[in-house]
């Protein structure tokens, strides 16, 4: 008896990593089913982040609208349209939105748009708040496909927050660390936009040049996410990851235009276990420093169809 007994206790401390790493992903996760039992929390904070019509139409009874603004500033001095506020600042602003070190938040992704909800986890992660912060798989949407009720009334101003919590600076890079990591053994830079703009030509009528940091993997921002705004499987994740070159305990980094849609890159990162950093700058702050940029191949003249697509 001792030893299948043995054997047993063998592969249970093998499966161990495993078991603990596909056990704690799915806290990153709520369904609209699970956080309709959680919603009379009183430690309870639910942010609503994408467009304010779809809000002001009917949104969970309690939801706060908050933009990517509210919580991120506008660097003119380096001509950067997105980035992180000062650790203080953020905190502040994390405060009045009724914040503090015991909340648990939920994110919750209006309409069609999962980008700016997932630019607000990842800054919630930076503020010492990641292990608080869920995202609702299905976003708004898959609240109201799921039959569960909505209201039009906007909650009171909440009480003031008080927010102690570590922060975690490490989660934001800049170009120099980008730099130094472009060959780095265990990091991996992945690009997140479309693949009209990581190929090129990108659109430059729009002033967005085509082409990619060098040696960079293209994971666009847009693959991840199902035409549900569900998070798409972890095998499903794990290929696109395995494809792009990141290997098991790689650190993911990750930018695109601005920093906003690359944030879906390290949502899916993290929810694969993986270290993560953003270039808070990303190709805003590379074109601005004329750094070098890779243009392998650009797509036929003839493909408006496809760029469309893409661009969606």
């Amino acid at each position: 008896m001792l030893r299948p007994l043995r054997r047993l206790a063998l592969v249970a401390i093998a499966l161990a990593p495993a078991l603990s790493a596909s056990a704690q992903s799915p806290t990153l996760l709520v369904t609209p089913e699970q956080l309709a039992r959680e919603l009379h929390d009183p430690q309870l904070v639910l942010l609503q982040v994408g467009p304010r019509d779809d809000y002001d139409a009917g949104h969970i009874a309690g939801a706060r609208f908050v933009t990517m603004q509210d919580l991120s500033i506008r660097d003119s001095a380096a001509n950067l349209t997105l980035e992180l506020p000062t650790e203080a600042d953020l905190t502040a602003r994390l405060e009045r939105l009724g914040i503090g070190d015991r909340s648990r938040i939920v994110v919750v992704a209006g309409a069609d748009w999962a980008s700016p909800s997932t630019r607000i986890l990842w800054t919630l992660q930076v503020a010492g708040l990641g292990a608080h912060t869920r995202w609702l798989d299905g976003g708004s949407v898959g609240w109201k496909r799921a039959g569960l009720p909505t209201t039009t009334d906007v909650p009171p101003a909440p009480a003031q927050g008080h927010l102690t919590l570590p922060s975690d600076r490490s989660l934001v890079v800049d170009y120099q660390w980008v730099q130094a990591h472009l060959r780095s053994r265990g990091v991996k830079i992945i690009d997140g936009r479309a693949p009209v703009f990581y190929e090129g030509p990108g659109m430059p009528e729009h002033n967005s040049p085509g082409g990619h940091i060098p040696g960079a993997a293209n994971i666009p921002f847009n693959s991840l996410v199902d035409d549900n705004m569900r998070m798409l499987s972890t095998p499903e994740l794990h290929r696109m990851f395995a494809d792009a070159g990141v290997q098991a305990g790689d650190t993911v980094a990750a930018y695109c235009h601005v920093g906003q849609q690359a944030t879906v890159v390290l949502f899916a990162a993290r929810l694969l276990g993986h270290p993560i950093r953003l270039y808070d700058g990303s190709m805003n702050d590379w074109e601005n420093r004329k750094l070098p940029i890779e243009n392998p191949t650009g797509p036929a003249k003839d493909d408006s169809e496809r760029l469309r697509r893409e661009l969606r």
